[in-house]
């Protein structure tokens, strides 16, 4: 007995580390017009991760709301939950969503 329910505990904590999500806080806003990022022309949108500012793939500028708004991402800097990973200089998004 002692044994089965070793057993479904190792499986229960084996299945809830499988289970844990990727996503983290981070600050989002336009590449241009927030963190002046090197050759980038128009309005594009970047993340800052661990203190540094990468572009966004799989993800949009006006897909966090209407960019040029009064609380936009080109007028202010976001907190946003992302999940993703950092590949060269791009970050690539599965997921980008306000911070409440």
């Amino acid at each position: 007995m002692r044994n089965a329910l070793l057993g479904i505990g190792v499986v229960t904590l084996l299945l809830s580390v499988g289970c844990v999500s990727s996503q983290r806080s981070a600050e989002a806003g336009c590449a241009t017009c927030i963190y002046n990022m090197k050759d980038v022309r128009g309005c594009k949108l970047a993340v800052k991760v661990d203190g540094k500012a990468y572009l966004v793939d799989g993800a949009g500028i006006d897909d966090l709301g209407d960019a040029h708004a009064d609380d936009g991402i080109c007028i202010t800097a976001r907190k946003v939950i992302v999940d993703g990973k950092v590949e060269g200089d791009r970050f690539v998004a599965k997921m980008i969503k306000l911070a409440r």
